[in-house]
C-alpha cells in the first residue's frame, strides 16, 4: 500500500511509502501514538487501529471522552459504573465473533437440508482457535453450551470463560479477532504490538496475523527494538520528537545497510550517545567489562571481530548526517603496522599501544595503581613484572618474530597481487616476481633485531606493544606479587577502581586512554 506519511519538519512536499509492514519506533513521549493518529485520520474510512490495552481495560466512550475535562470525565464513568455496565472492545469483539458464528451455524444447518455433504464452514472463531492454540499449547479453547461459552482448558481439565481468561490469553485472542474483523485491504495501526506478550509468543503471534490478512497493511507504534527487527520486508521509521503546536514530526527512514544491522542502529537511536564500537561477542570479555568504564559517556557495542569493528564503524560514519552522533571503534593491535595503523585512525578506529587487550591491564601505571592502591610498593612490584615479563619474552622471542614475520609476508602478497591478471601465464610469471620482491629473511632478520634491542634495554612499554601473549599476566606472576588470587581477581579489582570514579580510577582511565591515542 502506498502510504501519505504525516507532516515531516522542513518538509514541505507529501512523503510517500510504499509498503505492506511499517514499523514506527521511537523513545516515549516522541511522538508514536500522534503519529498513529494522524494516519488513522488520513485512511478514516479504511484504517483501524488495534490496541490491546485500550481493547483490555478501557470502554470506547472513556477513551474518546476529553481528558481536559476531568469533571465531565468523572461524572460519565460515575454514571456508566452506576447505571450501565462498561464494555470494552474486547467485550464487543466477543460478541460479534459468537453473532457470526450464530449465523454461521444456522446457515449450515438450513445449507444441510438440500445439500448432506456440504463441509461446515470455517469460521472466524475457528481461525482464532488455531492460532491461539499454538501460542499456549497447554491449554485449548473449547465451546460448551453450544457455541455461546468460550473456554480454555488446563492441563488440570479445570475450565473457566473466556472473561476469565488471563491479560495475556485475552490479549491474543482479541488481538487475533480484531485483525480478523478488519475490512478488506484495511490499513491496520497497531500500537505497542508488545504489551503484556512473553518474547516466546510476541514475534510468532504477530507472524500467523499477518499470514491470515496479507490483504492488509500493518503500521506497528513500538519502543521495542526486538519486535521491530523482527518484521521481515518491513520499512522502518524513526521519530525523533513531535511538534504538537505545529502537527509536525521529526523522523527518518532507517536504511539498511549490510555493514550495520538495524537492531544496533535502533539501540544507538535510542541511547543519543555516541557509540564506541569494540571486539567481542558478550559482556563477558575484558573489552567488554573494561571499555565502559574508560569511556562512561559512550554507549559500548560489542560486534564480534576484528573486521565487523571496521565495517561498522565506518558505515556508522557515513550515515553521520541522518543520526548526527559520534561514533569511535576499537581493534586489537594484531601485529598491524604503522601504516596500518595509522590508516585506520583516519576512519576513526583506535588501536591500542599494546599486543593484546589484557596488555592494558599490565601498563605500568595501572600496575602501580593498583599495586598502592594493594599498599604495596608501586616501584618495587612494577620492577618485578618489568624483569619477569622481560624473561618471558626473551624465552618466547623466536616465536614471535616467526608471528610478526608472517603478518608483514601476508600483507605485503595481499597487497602486491595484481587483481586485473587474465591468463595462467600472467599469474605464474607474477608470482615469480613477488617471490623475488618479497625478502623473507630480510624481513625475520630485521624484526628480530628490534625485538633483541627491546630485550637488552628492557624497554617493557614496546615488549607490550609486540608481545602477543595472553598468559603474560599470570606468568608475569603480577598477582602472585600483589597478593591477588588470580587474573580475574585483578581485572575486578580494576573495574572496582573504576567505579569508584576517584582519584585512582582517573590515573587508570588516562593511562589506558594514553595508549589508545585518545
Amino acid at each position: 500500500m502506498e502510504l501519505t506519511l504525516p507532516t515531516k519538519v522542513n518538509v514541505t512536499h507529501p512523503i510517500m511509502l510504499d509498503t505492506k509492514i511499517l514499523v514506527v519506533i521511537g523513545a516515549n513521549g516522541a511522538g508514536k501514538s500522534s503519529f498513529g493518529r494522524d494516519l488513522l485520520e488520513r485512511y478514516a474510512g479504511q484504517a483501524k487501529r488495534i490496541s490491546g490495552i485500550h481493547a483490555l481495560f478501557i470502554s470506547e466512550d472513556e477513551s474518546k471522552l476529553s481528558t481536559s475535562n476531568e469533571f465531565v470525565r468523572l461524572q460519565s464513568m460515575i454514571k456508566e459504573r452506576l447505571f450501565m455496565p462498561r464494555i470494552s472492545e474486547y467485550e464487543k469483539l466477543i460478541l460479534q465473533l459468537q453473532r457470526e458464528e450464530f449465523e454461521a451455524a444456522v446457515n449450515f444447518k438450513e445449507t444441510c437440508k438440500t445439500n448432506s455433504e456440504i463441509h461446515p464452514p470455517i469460521t472466524k472463531i475457528d481461525i482464532i482457535q488455531t492460532i491461539w492454540e499454538k501460542m499456549f499449547p497447554h491449554n485449548r479453547l473449547i465451546r460448551k453450551s453450544g457455541f455461546i461459552e468460550l473456554v480454555s482448558t488446563g492441563r488440570d481439565s479445570n475450565s473457566y470463560t473466556a472473561g476469565r481468561m488471563s491479560d495475556s490469553e485475552k490479549l491474543v485472542f482479541y488481538l487475533i479477532g480484531a485483525a480478523l474483523c478488519a475490512c478488506p485491504n484495511a490499513l491496520l495501526v497497531i500500537e505497542e504490538p508488545e504489551t503484556l506478550l512473553h518474547n516466546s509468543i510476541k514475534n510468532q503471534l504477530w507472524d500467523e496475523i499477518e499470514a491470515i490478512r496479507p490483504d492488509c497493511t500493518f503500521v506497528y507504534l513500538t519502543h521495542d527494538i526486538d519486535f521491530a527487527t523482527s518484521r521481515s520486508d518491513s520499512k522502518q521509521i524513526w521519530i525523533r520528537s513531535y511538534d504538537a503546536d505545529h502537527s509536525l514530526w521529526d523522523y527518518e527512514l532507517i536504511e539498511s545497510n549490510e555493514s550495520f544491522p538495524e537492531e544496533v542502529y535502533m539501540e544507538i537511536l535510542g541511547s543519543r550517545k555516541p557509540i564506541l564500537f569494540i571486539e567481542g561477542t558478550d559482556m563477558n570479555s575484558i573489552d567488554s567489562k573494561l571499555y565502559p568504564f574508560i569511556f562512561p559517556d559512550y554507549l559500548v557495542k560489542p560486534m564480534g571481530g576484528c573486521q565487523k569493528v571496521i565495517e561498522t564503524t565506518k558505515a556508522f560514519s557515513q550515515l553521520k548526517d541522518f543520526h548526527t552522533l559520534d561514533g569511535k571503534g576499537i581493534v586489537d593491535r594484531d601485529r598491524r603496522t604503522q601504516g596500518e595503523i595509522d590508516y585506520l585512525r583516519e576512519q576513526h578506529i583506535y588501536v591500542p599501544d599494546v599486543a593484546e587487550v589484557e596488555n592494558l591491564l599490565m601498563i605500568e601505571d595501572v600496575i602501580k595503581t593498583v599495586a598502592k592502591r594493594l599498599m604495596k610498593d608501586p616501584d618495587d612490584v612494577f620492577k618485578q613484572v618489568k624483569e619477569n615479563v622481560v624473561r618471558l619474552f626473551q624465552k618466547e622471542l623466536d616465536s614471535q618474530v616467526i608471528l610478526h614475520a608472517k603478518h608483514q609476508v601476508r600483507k605485503k602478497l595481499e597487497t602486491t597481487v595484481d587483481r586485473k591478471i587474465t591468463t595462467v601465464e600472467q599469474l605464474t610469471e607474477h608470482v615469480e616476481s613477488i617471490r623475488q620482491n618479497i625478502h623473507v629473511e630480510e624481513i625475520y632478520k630485521n624484526i628480530k633485531e628490534k625485538f633483541e634491542s627491546y630485550i637488552e634495554t628492557e624497554n617493557y612499554k614496546s615488549i607490550l606493544r609486540v608481545y602477543n601473549q595472553k598468559g603474560m599476566l599470570p606468568q608475569s606472576r603480577l598477582c602472585a606479587i600483589c597478593g591477588i588470587s588470580n587474573k580475574e581477581s585483578y581485572l575486578n579489582l580494576i573495574l572496582s577502581i573504576l567505579k569508584e570514579n576517584k582519584e585512582d580510577a582517573e590515573a587508570i582511565r588516562k593511562a589506558i586512554k594514553h595508549s589508545l591515542g585518545t
